[in-house]
């Protein structure tokens, strides 16, 4: 099934429709024997997969005969298919993401609300916490990590070569160029999977207009004819003769290999992206620097730093079993401390810990970097795809983004498509 089909699919209608088989629920019923907890995964990579073992495991040796019996679904199959999911037959747990993106399903009554586990969680900001809540006021996400987003590169390649982390705009155009003149490509660049370029978007819109324009304009609130929209395509327009050609069909994973082969210079990811791809030897040599600043107003005060976390299902025909409800509220409990993430991170280096409970102490330096960038941050946003309507995010962003990346002249009419819309999607929430 390729990615276009699903697409076409995702998030159509508002009523429960059967999912294709590859995104159902491993089982569950009323009738389950109340210790055996289905969770539907998205982290079908295998650092994270392996690592999410790692931490249900140890969940399982600590618990009363309690078992998690895992769904693992190819990360955007899962995301793209989320709304019919959870108004089908969902596994009891799921991982899903922080912010607008879990007040949208709480808004819809296809979360359990868990405020009364947030009464006895421990280690959590109080910025977690407004993550995690609802338009409701109650709770519905347990934060497991997060994971900050920049400019990643090697530094062997800029020793090499004798870079210096551009601040600027100017700068950065400055450094492709001479990248360029290396025989290197200077930004690797991929958008197959339909959202790794909206992180370039997002931090060109942050940095030109501000972080409040950015979740105005997630939110509907803004007219994406905007002048200042305009301005933000104006600039991505002006980067991508130095970005890799041919973005629309690379995948984030073949972007983060051109980065490690030393193909590449640069590379707008998450955290967790380069780590993933490089191989464990050369994990060392990775660095970052922040998005470059563009509009001084702004400098580079937003930092784009998504959480993710853990859900229950309010479809889960499971969770009407008292037994097993309360197991799965035994899970997320167990997920919320510091040890069951120290448990994870130990497995996977490449994301840092939302808990002030957790031990830090075997942070890589890049880990404690990151800590560093999120910690200096004035603002932090959760990505488009997150910041915004999800059905909004499916069916216009990502199809106008992968058109702007292949034909980017006619901006006029790239926006005005996406605004016309934007006013059909969001008149539901009028």
């Amino acid at each position: 099934m390729s990615r276009r089909s699903l697409l076409r699919g995702a998030m159509a209608g508002a009523g429960a429709v059967a999912l294709p088989a590859l995104l159902t629920a491993c089982s569950g019923g009323p009738g389950g024997d109340g210790k055996t907890v289905n969770l539907g995964s998205n982290s079908s990579d295998p650092v994270p997969k392996r690592a999410f073992a790692d931490a249900f495991a140890a969940y399982e040796e600590q618990s009363d005969g309690r078992k998690v019996k895992v769904n693992t679904v190819d990360h955007n199959t899962f995301q793209e298919n989320i709304n019919r999911y959870l108004q089908g037959k969902p596994d009891d747990v799921f991982m899903w993401f922080a912010g607008y993106r879990m007040q949208f399903f709480a808004k819809k009554g296809l979360l359990h609300d868990i405020s009364d586990l947030w009464a006895d969680y421990e280690g959590f900001s109080d910025a977690l916490k407004a993550q995690s809540t609802g338009e409701d006021g109650k709770q519905y996400l347990t934060p497991y990590y997060y994971y900050p987003w920049a400019v990643f590169h090697r530094k062997s390649l800029f020793q090499k070569y004798g870079y210096t982390a551009p601040k600027t705009l100017d700068e950065y155009v400055a450094l492709a160029r001479q990248m360029q003149k290396d025989k290197l490509v200077p930004i690797a660049f991929c958008d197959k999977d339909g959202w790794p370029a909206m992180g370039t978007f997002d931090y060109i819109n942050m940095r030109t207009n501000g972080y409040e324009f950015h979740k105005s304009l997630m939110a509907g609130e803004e007219s994406w004819t905007d002048r200042r929209v305009k301005d933000v395509f104006d600039t991505w327009r002006s980067l991508l003769p130095y970005c890799q050609p041919g973005a629309n069909g690379r995948t984030w994973q073949e972007a983060a290999t051109s980065l490690q082969k030393r193909e590449a210079g640069m590379a707008v990811f998450g955290l967790q992206h380069p780590g993933a791809q490089f191989p464990e030897v050369d994990r060392p040599d990775i660095d970052f620097f922040p998005f470059p600043e563009i509009n001084p107003e702004h400098g580079q005060q937003a930092v784009e730093a998504p959480v993710d976390g853990f859900l229950l299902a309010k479809k889960s025909k499971a969770l009407k079993n008292d037994k097993t409800l309360a197991s799965a509220k035994d899970l997320l409990r167990w997920l919320a401390t510091g040890k069951a993430e120290d448990v994870y991170l130990a497995g996977d280096p490449n994301n840092i810990a939302v808990s002030d409970r957790a031990d830090t102490s075997a942070y890589t330096p890049l880990q404690k970097k990151a800590v560093e960038l999120v910690g200096g941050a004035e603002q932090i946003s959760q990505f488009l795809d997150r910041d915004t309507r999800p059905d909004f995010s499916s069916t216009v962003m990502v199809p106008a983004i992968q058109s702007f990346i292949n034909d980017p002249k006619d901006v006029d009419g790239l926006v005005n498509g996406i605004e016309k819309q934007k006013k059909t999607i969001f008149a539901g929430d009028a």
